[in-house]
This record gives structure tokens, sequence and C-alpha cells, in this order.
């Protein structure tokens, strides 16, 4: 089940290069909610806030509550930033207003848990993937996908199509796509001699 996050926003009516430098200035983020049988509404939040709720959280994708001043609530699904090239703080961000019942694409981050059996007998696990895109409704976006590699030994691989994904998540990938491997260290020879 997906965590919903909340977060304060307003109405804006500026635009404009000048005028939304401005509005970053004083403290805002400009924004845009859109998406099936919702108007593309302008909006603005708090830019600090913003960036705590990042910086607390695993991915960039995430289920929000937005709280909109005169508005009421609304369910959105954070579908991009914009990122300043050099500081890498948010521009802009555009959310996807959803339901319960839509169906979105994500990158979710990827954890291994657990000892492979060949990393105690001298191999090494790499990670093939760190994040994964997945389908699924928004109310079933999970944070974190977290898989065990406790019984790969040296030489194999964990496949997509050998793990569990919660409930109502697929991934976007095929099923013979390595998540990770476990590859025998050069020099290194686990038969006595």
């Amino acid at each position: 089940m997906a965590i919903k996050h909340s977060l304060k926003a307003e109405l804006r009516a500026r635009t404009g290069s000048g005028l939304l430098k401005q509005m970053r200035r004083e403290g805002w983020l400009p924004s845009v909610i859109y998406g099936k049988g919702a108007t593309n509404t302008n909006l603005k939040v708090n830019a600090r806030a913003f960036t705590e709720l990042l910086r607390e959280s695993e991915s960039e994708n995430l289920l929000i509550n937005l709280e909109i001043a005169g508005e009421g609530s609304r369910l959105a699904f954070l579908q991009s930033i914009q990122h300043e090239p050099m500081t890498g703080e948010p521009l802009h961000a555009d959310f996807l207003a959803v339901d319960e019942k839509t169906q979105i694409t994500a990158h979710v981050p990827v954890h291994l848990v657990g000892e492979a059996i060949g990393v105690k007998a001298g191999g090494l696990l790499e990670q093939i993937i760190h994040t994964l895109d997945v389908h699924c409704a928004a109310t079933n976006l999970p944070e974190v996908l977290e898989f065990d590699v406790t019984a790969l030994n040296e030489g194999e691989s964990l496949h997509i199509g050998d793990v569990k994904f919660p409930e109502g998540v697929t991934p976007a990938y095929s099923a013979d796509v390595v998540i990770a491997h476990v590859g025998k260290l050069a020099g290194s020879d686990s038969t006595e001699a």
C-alpha cells in the first residue's frame, strides 16, 4: 500500500519566466496538476516543505494529498520534477491527479536484503538494477522494492521472474532481466587442493 504524504498548495495565476523566478525567490515552487477528468491547474507549493518531503523519501515517485487552499484536498502522483542543473534544486513540479483506480508507471528503488551464500564463500554481490519501473494502481505504489538474495551462490543471478512483487504491482521489464548477480572474485578458488 502506498504511503500518502501531505503537502499544502495554493492556486497561482502568475506565469512567465520573470514572474516564476520572483515566486521562487519568495519561497514557492511553481507546480501544475493535471490528469484524466481534471482541468490543468497552476499551483504553488512551499519550496522548503517540498524539498524536505523529497529528502525524507526513498524516491521522487510519491503519492501526495495536495491540500489546495480554498479548493480542498486532491490525491496526486508526483509525475516529474524539473531540477536546476547546477544546484539540483527543484524548479517546477508536475502532479498527476489520480484516484484509487488510476494506473501509473513509476520508478521504484530496489533494495537487496540478506547475505548471499556466494558472498560468504568469497564471491562478490553486484546489484545490476537500482530502480525498477513498475505498473500499478496509484494506491498500490510501493515506496521501495526489497528482494532477498540469501539463496544466491557464486555465478548465480536473481532475475525479475524469480521475485514476488507486492499485490497489484507488475514489473515493466521481462522476467529474464537480471536484478543482481554473485560473481566469483578473480584469483579466488573455492575448491581445495
